[in-house]
């Protein structure tokens, strides 16, 4: 199993390699260096995850149709593809809107939205195999490594990118952007050799529901509703400041874009230290409580990054990078833990697809939020920096709203709920095929 859960891992390295350059290095350069409106760079950053209801669907309709006798393979490699696609076009697509910007948003369009499909192909699939294949008991240890090695990998890319970008040239990104595509096709396919067991089709014929039947057997279950929009609000915070931290070092400190990289590389040390504890966290408390610590340590971090800025201390900001860090690391076990926890045998794909769809929902909400609330700040103040201390301000808030969710989530409750609503929406299934 340690072999799988290492191949499972680069599979996940793959993916996250592809975030790094498009959410992390040049969303600065579009909002600093060509001077492109936040809240034009998050709503373009934030459409992929419109089409995160696909999700969902993905994940039910690959439980019951293995393509090739393979139920998720084929869908992770569609996903990886057009994840690379897209970090291949990002650049092209930001520097033709800084010149012609009707031009530019279509490309950019395609481009982000490549990379959004791929990733909403690939997440479901690949955490749904890592579900069944880890079983109940080792879920947590399936996690612990995947999430190491992607952290690990993003830290290794940040710094990677910050030496291919110095000195910061159009054509250093662009070549940049295409080495970090071609290292995770490579890697992703090393993950996916001999993963995945061939199934016989008998074998995997499932209930085939209706979207309307899926949808309402979600909706009908008090604790994933309820789980839902903990996850939407939790990931808003934590995933939408991924566009603006790194501009707030650049306009409120004056760092270079290689050192406002390096930010990543920080936040990924700490997440990575904080993903060791949680393992051994897990094993003396309960996963809801590592997930409570977590989401405090990361408001703890959105309040002193806003009073870095605001104070103009880049030692207090550092500090709340670094807070956000371990209380990132420990909210993502914990809560990773939980969402497969949250999910039924039968319908695996089902739940991690509606899970998924959380966390494409809260990138859109809190990217496209974050990147307004910033612009309408700065222009009311007439100061760039008191927009983005807002903006984080306003994510500690919404992380306060979280953690008051996570106490109502009952993980025994969700089964019984899931097998009670269950059972009636097979019989409704069933009525209407008789009707």
């Amino acid at each position: 199993m340690i072999l799988k859960r290492i191949q499972l891992g680069l599979i996940h390295v793959a993916v996250a390699m592809t975030l790094v350059p498009i959410n992390s290095t040049l969303n600065r350069v579009m909002i600093k260096e060509l001077a492109i409106s936040a809240t034009l760079v998050a709503v373009l950053a934030s459409l992929p995850y419109i089409f995160s209801p696909i999700q969902v669907a993905i994940g039910s309709f690959s439980d019951r149709h293995p393509i090739g006798g393979y139920r998720r393979t084929p869908y992770i490699v569609l996903g990886l593809l057009l994840c690379v696609a897209g970090v291949a076009l990002s650049p092209q697509a930001a520097f033709m809107m800084a010149t012609h910007l009707p031009l530019g948003s279509v490309l950019g369009l395609l481009a982000f939205g490549a990379w959004g499909m791929g990733f909403n192909f690939a997440t479901v699939s690949y955490l749904s195999l890592a579900s069944e294949l880890s079983g109940e008991s080792g879920r947590g240890r399936t996690i612990a490594v995947m999430w190491f090695m992607m952290i690990t990998s993003i830290i290794l890319t940040a710094i990677g990118l910050s030496q291919m970008v110095d000195p910061y040239t159009p054509q250093a990104l662009v070549r940049a952007f295409w080495i970090v595509g071609a290292a995770a096709l490579f890697l992703g396919f090393l993950g996916l050799l001999n993963l995945e067991k061939r199934h016989e089709a008998a074998a995997t014929v499932q209930e085939q529901y209706s979207w309307g039947t899926l949808t309402r057997f979600i909706l009908d279950n008090l604790q994933a509703r309820v789980f839902f929009v903990y996850l939407v609000i939790l990931l808003a915070a934590l995933l939408g400041q991924d566009i603006l931290l790194e501009p707030f070092g650049g306009e409120a400190f004056d760092l270079s874009v290689r050192q406002t990289t390096r930010i990543t590389s920080i936040w990924g040390v700490c997440v990575l230290a904080a993903l060791l504890a949680a393992a051994a966290l897990e094993e003396r408390f309960s996963k809801r409580v590592v997930a409570s610590l977590g989401g405090w340590g990361a408001l703890a971090g959105f309040v002193l990054i806003a009073a870095g800025g605001g104070l103009m201390n880049i030692t207090i900001f550092y500090t709340g990078v670094i807070l956000l860090g371990f209380g990132t690391g420990l909210s993502t076990v914990a809560n990773l833990s939980l969402m497969l926890d949250m999910t039924t045998a039968d319908k695996v794909g089902l739940f991690i697809g509606a899970w998924g769809m959380a966390n494409a929902l809260s990138r859109l909400f809190g990217s496209v939020l974050g990147g307004a609330v910033r612009d309408l700040a700065t222009r009311l103040t007439q100061q760039p920096v008191a927009g983005y201390v807002i903006v984080f301000a306003m994510m500690a808030a919404i992380m306060f709203v979280s953690l008051i969710l996570l106490r109502s989530i009952d993980v025994a409750a969700f089964r019984r709920q899931a097998e009670e609503n269950m059972s009636l929406v097979e019989r409704a299934a069933l009525a209407s095929d008789a009707g």
